[in-house]
């Protein structure tokens, strides 16, 4: 299977794939039998993404499963961490001794009806109006790929995240956290541009 991309780095393997119609994917070799009914009712293009990411795995690590805990992704046997997203076309796998998460969002002007969820007021102040969609995509996008992370479904993407003043010319260390009253976990995300998609990493 070609690769589209391959992100990784020094401490992970972050590897893209674009979904070719000549690469068969056979839902019984690559599906693990403990998620078959999770799939059960998917549209095909989503059990085709499951697909994809399973596939991927499987150049990485012949031996390993993808299961989940309370929907969150980890790797059977847990010889390390992964995180997993996909946005079809496209679906792509981190694999790292760390946690790391990764994100995937197709630039969309949609985004905008939908900023008061993710955004409070501070992150407004340096967002230029003419590239609102792009800012807010990466926005949100950095968001996703912390609370993979944190893995917390009781923490809102607006009040517990926030993503520090960035420009699009410097997109490889963008500073962000995730908080509340009693600590600040900080980190430093990567973006990524291709095919009108945005495609962030955030490691431990």
């Amino acid at each position: 299977m070609p690769l589209y991309r391959d992100f990784s780095d020094d401490n992970a393997i972050i590897l893209v794939w674009k979904y070719d119609e000549s690469e068969e994917l056979n839902v019984d070799e690559l599906l693990e039998p403990e998620n078959a009914e999770k799939v059960k009712d998917y549209h095909p293009k989503k059990l085709l993404e499951v697909l994809m990411v399973r596939k991927l795995l499987k150049n990485l690590k012949p031996d390993s499963k993808i299961l989940y805990k309370e929907r969150e992704p980890y790797l059977s046997p847990k010889d390390a961490e992964i995180s997993i997203t996909h946005s079809f076309p496209f679906a792509a796998i981190a694999v790292s001794e760390n946690k790391i998460g990764i994100d995937l969002e197709k630039f969309n002007p949609k985004i905008l009806r939908v900023i008061d969820k993710f955004i409070y007021e501070k992150e407004r102040h340096f967002i230029p109006f003419d590239r609102e969609v792009a800012f807010y995509t990466i926005i949100w996008s950095v968001k996703e790929s912390m609370y993979k992370i944190h893995h917390s479904k009781y923490w809102s993407l607006k009040k517990n995240y926030e993503v520090k003043p960035f420009e699009l010319k410097h997109l490889q260390k963008i500073k962000c956290r995730v908080y509340d009253h009693q600590f600040s976990d900080e980190f430093k995300a990567r973006v990524e541009f291709f095919d009108d998609y945005c495609f962030t990493i955030v490691e431990e």
